[in-house]
């Protein structure tokens, strides 16, 4: 059988793409010319084929799955795939039917679901072998193993379409406010899909949304208060990583060693050490994996050049770019954090205008660059743009594209590039400017 996967380059369907491709089924792709580097260089490594124009790939043995992003009754392709009567999936459609396959480990939240499926998978490839999709573009098949780890995303009720034995909630918070229109709307979508989990529910239960979940199958809370089942003790956060004990439904389970940084890195990894737990893996095979884990691409990644170290991270939220602050400041406190920031959504910025200034006041300088948008119509929003963030900053300034000349003044510092869209062109514009 051959998948034809339609908009291929994004992060979840070229993870889709790669998963795919190591379970021997041939895949191709289609997708619009526009680079998309954190996902299109694992694709032509793999040998995955991908068309930006007219091709002869779709054919009677074809299935085709395409991305949310694009319409199935205007896109040329797919028009030309219901015209030849193919079988057609969305992505989380096709998602749904290989959780019906695999015993199925689902991870939600507003925040943290990539790094924590990132860090799941890192530990079970290792000891016992797993498939897993994860939302920073990387997927992996195993043909050996019966496990499938998935990041869940909350995004208009996809993570419905899934059927897991257990599902992790990491934290409910507000967000896609394009979609969502109250926090008791968003409370029910994670209770209706908390309670699809054949096997058990784990939550942080430091997040006060969690408890109000009402589920049928077992819930187990994880979190630095006493309160939870799963609890991080003994906790140190240094300049070289995070160490705990983990103590699981009292009893101990083992010592961690995390090498990431901040609160919100230490409840994703016992998120992942409950799992290990319930699972029956050996705490300290878990142990010795987990100080191996380098983090998801495009989450506090750093690059060092001169004095200064440069941070590319996903933070497109006002309670991550805060944490994403956090994290910086532990492991350089003596050094300056500044912060660029390029908001998605206008709905978003609207929404949290307030939270977003409030976090970018945790650096010591602050750049906010154009909305990004494509899904919305800017003529819906008249009045919002990325000044609707400056005025309320302490320091603050607008940088746009063609202005990192802006960022050579600062010497001995951290320099934060936070977005879930393109910031790498501004990033590597300043890249080359210091290396001169």
């Amino acid at each position: 059988m051959k998948y034809y996967m339609a908009g291929i380059k994004g992060a979840g369907m070229s993870a889709l793409a790669l998963l795919l491709s190591d379970l021997d089924f041939k895949v191709v792709g289609y997708d619009d010319a526009k680079e998309h580097r954190f996902t299109e260089d694992n694709l032509i490594k793999r040998g995955i084929k991908i068309y930006t124009g007219p091709n002869d790939e779709l054919d009677l043995d074809t299935t085709v799955i395409y991305s949310p992003a694009l319409n199935l009754n205007t896109h040329p392709e797919l028009i030309k795939a219901t015209n030849m009567g193919l079988k057609i999936y969305e992505y989380q459609e096709m998602l749904g039917k290989l959780t019906k396959k695999f015993k199925t480990i689902c991870i939600a939240g507003c925040h943290g679901k990539t790094t924590t499926t990132s860090m799941l998978s890192h530990i079970m490839e290792e000891l016992v072998g797993c498939n897993y999709i994860i939302g920073d573009g990387v997927g992996h098949g195993d043909l050996s193993s019966n496990k499938f780890i998935l990041e869940a995303c909350e995004y208009r009720r996809h993570f419905l379409s899934y059927d897991p034995e257990y599902v992790v909630i990491t934290n409910i918070e507000m967000d896609h406010t394009d979609y969502y229109k109250s926090m008791d709307d968003l409370i029910l979508a994670y209770q209706e899909f908390a309670n699809k989990a054949d096997k058990m529910v784990i939550a942080c239960g430091d997040d006060p949304y969690t408890h109000l979940l009402e589920v049928n199958p077992q819930i187990y809370y994880y979190g630095l208060n006493d309160d939870n089942d799963i609890i991080a003790k003994n906790v140190e956060y240094r300049e070289d990583g995070t160490s705990f004990d983990a103590f699981v439904e009292g009893e101990f389970y083992g010592h961690f060693d995390l090498p990431l940084f901040g609160k919100h890195m230490l409840l994703n990894a016992l998120a992942v050490v409950a799992i290990c737990h319930y699972e029956r893996l050996d705490s300290k095979d878990v142990s010795k994996s987990l100080k191996t884990f380098k983090g998801a691409n495009r989450r506090f990644k750093e690059t060092f050049i001169k004095d200064n170290v440069i941070i590319d991270d996903y933070a497109h939220h006002p309670t991550e770019i805060k944490v994403t602050i956090k994290a910086a400041r532990q492991k350089y406190p003596n050094k300056k954090i500044i912060a660029i920031f390029k908001p998605h959504t206008f709905s978003r910025v609207l929404e949290f205008k307030d939270e977003f200034a409030q976090a970018l006041n945790l650096a010591d300088k602050a750049y906010v660059m154009d909305i990004n948008y494509d899904r919305e119509n800017p003529d819906d929003y008249k009045g919002v743009s990325a000044y609707t963030i400056i005025d309320e900053l302490n320091n603050g300034e607008y940088i746009k594209m063609g202005e990192a000349s802006k960022l050579l003044e600062y010497n001995n510092s951290v320099i934060l590039f936070m977005s879930s869209k393109e910031i790498y062109l501004l990033e590597d514009e300043y890249k080359k400017l210091l290396e001169k």
